[in-house]
């Protein structure tokens, strides 16, 4: 072989060491590329905010601050001999709202006794029970209720009897109701739901249509103007 034929055929050598060289190169770039995790500039603290559900709840009841809806029983098992609730028109008035605090009377006829206190904790609702005569003055039976034994859902939340609750119920010849567990259901612009149960059976359930408004009653027993 020449010199010149040796000169080029080293060349040529060289020249396809170094195209392999760089497609090596190239290749681990890519597979460097392709297994490396994505880097996102997005700070987690950026990502909206999930509304714990008892403040969903209570925020979807305050929303109808200043109307009232008519109700109708839809179970009172098993039925009592003389239902307060039969026959009677059923009014609930979203009353009262303050950031911690939504006062519902709970109108049964002309009998405005009774208000439904739901209140924000520490650790998420109580509801209360106040009932007054029509002097204004406290029933011997009142402020009972009890704290929702969990974060329950933005539609629904139970709320089992407290201890003084029981204590009261007790003092008061109510042993039956020691036992109680209230719930309210609310479906924005559809329905409000409050219950009452009981292990043996009892359960009574009254719903408002919050579709159809209704004029709203008097002031509440003990309630002012």
């Amino acid at each position: 072989m020449s010199i010149l034929g040796a000169a080029h055929a080293c060349g040529t050598k060289a020249h396809a060491v170094v195209r392999a060289s760089l497609c090596l190169s190239l290749v681990c770039a890519m597979s460097a590329c392709a297994s490396a995790p994505m880097r996102s500039d997005r700070n987690p603290s950026d990502a909206p905010a999930q509304v714990a559900a008892p403040d969903a709840f209570f925020a979807a009841i305050r929303a109808h601050c200043g109307k009232a809806y008519a109700g109708i029983v839809r179970a009172d098992t098993p039925p009592p001999a003389n239902s307060p609730f039969a026959d009677r028109p059923l009014v609930m008035h979203v009353r009262e709202c303050g950031d911690d605090e939504i006062r519902i009377p709970f109108h049964v006829g002309e009998d405005r006794s009774r208000t439904w206190v739901l209140t924000r904790t520490a650790s998420g609702l109580r509801l209360k029970h106040d009932h007054r005569h029509h002097d204004g003055s406290p029933d011997a039976v009142t402020q009972y209720g009890g704290d929702a034994a969990s974060t329950g859902t933005a539609v629904r939340q139970e709320f089992p009897v407290d201890s003084e609750s029981v204590e009261n119920f007790l003092a008061n010849g109510l042993r039956a109701s020691i036992r109680n567990t209230w719930a309210i259901e609310i479906e924005r612009d559809r329905r409000f739901v409050y219950e009452l149960s009981r292990p043996d059976g009892r359960l009574f359930r009254v719903e408002f249509d919050l579709d159809r408004p209704v004029p709203a009653p008097p002031a509440p027993w003990g309630g002012g103007s």
